[in-house]
Order: structure tokens, then C-alpha cells, then sequence
């Protein structure tokens, strides 16, 4: 049986899309920087940044499910050593990009994609919309705190459950059916961040607040907590789209590609609602 490859196994999606992999019956090869251990499955060391662990890692496989590694910014040079890797061997590649970077033809995970689709190997590739699970990872201390502070305005967004991203590249990885397509994948519905603060507050059980602020000042809040301020500018970009509606639409990719609806905010916030306890 030849082998799934999932890079960034250790990550939000990786987790679970492993999980469901195997679950499946399928051959997985979980990579990541320390090689963890994951059950069910052969764990192996991949770096994006050292191409000497490429061959160890894509050694019988001929799939792989491909994300951006989030402690870096360089997309292109990530992602296009990869793709060349994988098309020079015949092997399908699923990548997860970004929700709406079709807009921009200059973004470089458009450029990415462009990339990938005239590759000449079989591709798939996802964009989902701002995960719901930031609520208690990304922005897990600030919940915590029972203060969510973010330049979101009164913008709104279809908030995706990683469960539902992981099952989607899943779903795209053990068939042919969707290849050569793009999916846009997100929550069943659009809500502003005020009232995804009042769906947090119901399962947490206590008082969690939503406040707009400025890039500026959420820039100077994530440099409080020891990020770099290019991080924080790169983040607060993208809450611009926020801003301004482009993370709104609600589309069907999760549905298509599972055969299932996607997971609401009220269930993901009602499966997490020990972590949003606080």
C-alpha cells in the first residue's frame, strides 16, 4: 500500500487529520521537526527549511497533505521547493492554503497555487476560513482573561472547526474525485466577533467580551506577549478582510468533499467548552 505523507502533523489540522487517516486504514507517515510519535502511525522527520529531510520523508508515498508551517512567513520559499519535490515524483499533493487569496493573484499563497495546478501532478487544494479552534489556542489566553481584543470591527466571519478541515483533506486524499478542483471551506454560518464572544460566554459558563480595537494596538499587545511585530503586522492584515466582508460567504466545500454539513461555532465551543472554562 503506498503512504499518505501528512507534513505538519504535530499542528491544529495535522492532529486529527492523522487520526482520521488511520483510522481509515490508511498507510500515514507523520511528519514533523522532532519525528513524534503518533499511534497507528510511522512517524518521520521533515523540515521545510533542510531539503536533506525530503527523501527520508516522501520514501513510499505518493500522497501528501501539505500546510505552511506557522512560525514562519515565507511562504513561496516553503511551500515551492515542495511541490517541485513531490511533482518530479508523481505524487498528489493536497494543499491547504487560504480562504479568498484567488482575489489576488500577487498573494503569495496564490502564487503558490498557481504553482501547484501547472505542476503537471494531481492536486486538491483547500482554503478555510479563520479556524474556530484560535479561540482556545491562538487566542486561548485572551479568553482566558475574559477580554478578546482584536481589529475585527464589526466584521463577520464562518468560523471552520479544524475536525472539519482535517476530515475535508482527509476526504480529498483517499480519492481521485476531487482532483484538480479548489474548495473554499467554512463554518455553516457567518458571525460577528461580538457574537461569537456570546457563543463562547454560554459554554464557558462565564462573561467573555469582545472589543475592537486598532491594528496598531493589537500589534503592540502580541509584541507585549513577545511576538515580533512583523508577525503581528502580517496578523492584523488579515483582519482587514475581516473589516471588510470577504470572510463571510459561507460556502458548501465541507459538505461536498465529506458528505456532511460542517460543525457550528455552538458545537465546537460546547466539545472545547473545559479549555474556554479557563
Amino acid at each position: 500500500m503506498k503512504k499518505i505523507l501528512v507534513l505538519g502533523a504535530t499542528g491544529t489540522v495535522g492532529i486529527p487529520l492523522v487520526a482520521d487517516l488511520v483510522a481509515r486504514g490508511e498507510s500515514v507517515k507523520a511528519a514533523s521537526r522532532g519525528a513524534r510519535e503518533f499511534e497507528g502511525a510511522e512517524a518521520v522527520r521533515f523540515d521545510y527549511t533542510d531539503p536533506a529531510t525530503f527523501a527520508p520523508a516522501f520514501e513510499g508515498v505518493n500522497r501528501i497533505y501539505m500546510v505552511m508551517p506557522s512560525d514562519s512567513l515565507e511562504v513561496e520559499a516553503c511551500l515551492l521547493p515542495v511541490i517541485a519535490f513531490a511533482a518530479a515524483r508523481g505524487v498528489k499533493v493536497v494543499m491547504q492554503s487560504v480562504m479568498g487569496v484567488a482575489a489576488d493573484e500577487h498573494n503569495p499563497y496564490r502564487k503558490v497555487e498557481r504553482a501547484l495546478e501547472a505542476s503537471g501532478t494531481p492536486w486538491v487544494i483547500l482554503g478555510p476560513n479563520w479556524f474556530s479552534d484560535n479561540f482556545h489556542m491562538l487566542w486561548g489566553p485572551a479568553v482566558a482573561q475574559g477580554e478578546l481584543a482584536l481589529p475585527a470591527g464589526e466584521g463577520a466571519s464562518s468560523f471552520i472547526d479544524a475536525r472539519d478541515i482535517a476530515a475535508s483533506a482527509a476526504a480529498a486524499l483517499t480519492t481521485d474525485r476531487f482532483d484538480g478542483q479548489a474548495f473554499t471551506l467554512t463554518g455553516p454560518q457567518a458571525l460577528g466577533y461580538r457574537e461569537a464572544a456570546a457563543v463562547l460566554s454560554r459554554a464557558a459558563g462565564r462573561p467573555i467580551r469582545y472589543t475592537p480595537i486598532s491594528d496598531d494596538a493589537f500589534v503592540a499587545m502580541l509584541q507585549g506577549v513577545g511576538l515580533p511585530e512583523v508577525y503581528g503586522r502580517m496578523l492584523a492584515g488579515l483582519f482587514s478582510a475581516v473589516r471588510e466582508g470577504a470572510t463571510a460567504p459561507v460556502s458548501d466545500g465541507v459538505e461536498v468533499l465529506t458528505g456532511r454539513p460542517p460543525r457550528s461555532l455552538e458545537r465546537y465551543a460546547s466539545d472545547h467548552a473545559s479549555a474556554l472554562a479557563g
